[in-house]
């Protein structure tokens, strides 16, 4: 008779490789929905370098907040905001 329980208890433990693809999936997604949740390409682009700011500054050749704002028409204010929001919204942590 074959085993019909759901029950995870009964089930095989994922792989950590397969643990591993599902976190970054998962982190991927939230990234892209916090730089695309804004109606405007200069806001999803302003956005993509925030994130680059936060996890990659060498990709933006270690630009500050006050140039990027400057590059954007933005204030270095708005830029802040957007890091903070980045941050809550995904849990980063420099």
């Amino acid at each position: 008779m074959k085993n019909t329980n759901d029950d995870s208890f009964f089930t095989e433990p994922t792989s950590p490789e397969q643990q591993a693809r599902e976190i970054t999936v998962e982190a991927m997604a939230q990234l892209l929905i916090w730089v695309s949740s804004v109606p405007s390409l200069e806001d999803r682009g302003l956005r993509a370098t925030v994130v680059l700011f936060c996890v990659r500054p060498d990709l933006i050749d270690g630009a500050t907040l006050e140039q990027i704002g400057q590059s954007s028409g933005r204030t270095k204010q708005h830029v802040y905001n957007l890091v903070r929001s980045f941050r809550r919204a995904t849990g980063f942590k420099p």
